[in-house]
């Protein structure tokens, strides 16, 4: 099943164009890993898809009002800012207003949805702690549990990973994968190109002004690609640990 369809989607700012015709289906069951330089548009392409940023084209996600909008999607901006002092386990029940009548507190269903997220990210013993008093890394979990608690066909995330430690930067694109292995889909941003490689199903690599290449991490990450957009050369590998891909020097 198609969660998300970009037609022709291009957008400008200030007068310069940031891409132009991107053309993508993001399927159930896919684990998308938008990967490209700075500046190469990742965050853009996510939030014209949201109608977070005016574009041209077409995003299916648009197809449907901000309410309905809100109970496909999930998104997790790179912006992690907290405002309010408030518990870790009220902060990721947030994720469950969309799918709240007004003025009805959480039912027992929702409650498993925001126990469910905060055992995903290693959270349960935090649940009490004010958020705001967490270090950067532990904040980054629980935003990613309050998006994991929408509990959406389609998860959308602008670098969820950037400053979390090794092993929190492995669980979470496991759990990203496991997302995708249930029959979901999840489009994240990423400059681990490791771990992207390593975890995504699928890869969309962003450079001169559009979409570069589409598919599997493989076929993406090949030294022409990672030459031209990246200006590194690496080593990849198939181990029997799984893929494991490495850059190793920046290139003329």
């Amino acid at each position: 099943m198609t969660l998300l369809a970009l037609d022709d989607l291009s957008v400008s700012l200030r007068g310069r164009d940031i891409f132009t015709g991107v053309n993508a289906r993001v399927e159930a069951g896919e684990f998308v890993g938008l990967i490209g330089p700075n500046g190469a548009g990742k965050t853009t392409l996510m939030r014209a898809a949201l109608g977070l940023v005016a574009a041209r084209g077409h995003s299916s996600l648009l197809d449907h009002g901000a309410a309905e909008r809100a109970r496909l999607v999930a998104w997790m901006p790179q912006a992690r800012d907290i405002a309010w002092p408030v518990s870790v386990e009220a902060l990721v029940a947030l994720g469950r207003v969309p799918h709240l009548p007004v003025g009805r507190p959480l039912s027992a269903r929702d409650q498993a949805h925001v126990d469910a997220a905060l055992s995903a990210m290693g959270l349960d013993d935090m649940r009490r702690r004010t958020a705001t008093r967490l270090s950067g890394g532990e904040q980054a979990r629980v935003l990613i549990a309050r998006a994991l608690a929408q509990d959406t066909p389609l998860l959308m995330a602008d670098e969820p990973i950037a400053g979390l430690d090794p092993a929190n930067q492995i669980s979470t694109m496991q759990v990203f994968a496991g997302l995708a292995a249930e029959g979901r889909a999840v489009i994240a941003s990423l400059h681990d190109l490791g771990l992207a490689a390593r975890h995504c199903t699928r890869l969309m690599l962003m450079g001169e002004g559009g979409l570069v290449a589409d598919g599997p991490p493989g076929d993406v990450l090949t030294p022409d690609n990672l030459a031209r957009v990246f200006h590194v050369n690496a080593w990849f590998e198939r181990t029997p640990h799984g893929p494991v891909f490495q850059p190793l020097e920046v290139i003329g």
